[in-house]
C-alpha cells in the first residue's frame, strides 16, 4: 500500500544569491518548487543541470513554479566559496535564486541540507508540490521531456491528500568525491 507523502524538510541555508529576501519552503507553499542541487565544479551540473534549470525558469510561470539552485559543496570547499559562486552565477547568467547550503557541523564535509535529504551527490533534483511535500528526488541528469512531464503533472494537481511511492534515491555515502562528465558523488 502506498505511504503518505510527508513534508519536505526545511532547507538549512547559509546565505542566498539572486533574491532580496531569504526564501523558505514554508514561504513557497502554494507553488511547485524545483530545486537543483549542484556544485559549480561538477561537470554534469554545469553542462546539463544549470542550463535545464534556466530553461525551466524561462518556460514556466513564476507564480506557479519556483526554481531554486542549491549550491551543496561536499568537496573542494576552498575553491567554491561564496565569492567564486557569485562570479559563477554572474558569468552563467543564472536568473533564479541560489541557496548556499549550510556547511556540515564540526568538520563534516557534507552540507546540512544535502545530508538531511540523503542526497547521493550532484546534480540532484528535488520536486516539491504546492503543499510542501517532497514528491521526487532524482540523482543525475533527468531528460528534459521527463522533467517537463513531472512538472506539468505537479502543476495540475490540487493540494489535497496524496499518496505516492517513496521519493528518495539511495542514501549518500560519506564525503569526499569523484566526478565524471555526468555527476559528482561523495566517496
Amino acid at each position: 500500500m502506498p505511504m503518505p507523502i510527508s513534508a519536505a524538510p526545511e532547507w538549512q541555508i547559509d546565505r542566498w544569491l539572486n533574491t532580496e529576501t531569504p526564501l523558505s519552503l514554508s514561504a513557497l507553499r502554494g507553488k511547485v518548487v524545483l530545486a537543483g542541487a549542484f556544485q559549480m565544479l561538477c561537470p554534469g551540473c554545469v553542462s546539463t543541470l544549470i542550463p535545464q534549470l534556466i530553461e525551466v525558469h524561462r518556460t514556466f510561470p513564476a507564480q506557479d513554479l519556483a526554481v531554486i539552485g542549491l549550491h551543496a559543496v561536499f568537496e573542494h570547499h576552498e575553491a567554491m566559496g561564496p565569492a567564486a559562486l557569485a562570479a559563477f552565477v554572474h558569468e552563467y547568467r543564472i536568473p533564479f535564486p541560489i541557496a548556499i547550503d549550510h556547511p556540515g557541523p564540526r568538520g563534516d564535509p557534507m552540507p546540512r541540507t544535502m545530508r538531511r535529504y540523503r542526497m547521493q551527490g550532484t546534480p540532484t533534483l528535488l520536486l516539491i508540490d504546492r503543499a510542501g511535500r517532497l514528491r521526487r528526488q532524482m540523482f543525475g541528469h533527468v531528460p528534459d521531456l521527463q522533467l517537463g512531464a513531472l512538472l506539468a503533472s505537479l502543476l495540475e494537481e490540487q493540494t489535497g491528500p496524496i499518496v505516492d511511492a517513496p521519493v528518495h534515491d539511495a542514501p549518500s555515502a560519506s564525503a569526499g568525491g569523484t566526478c565524471t562528465d555526468a555527476a559528482c558523488t561523495p566517496r
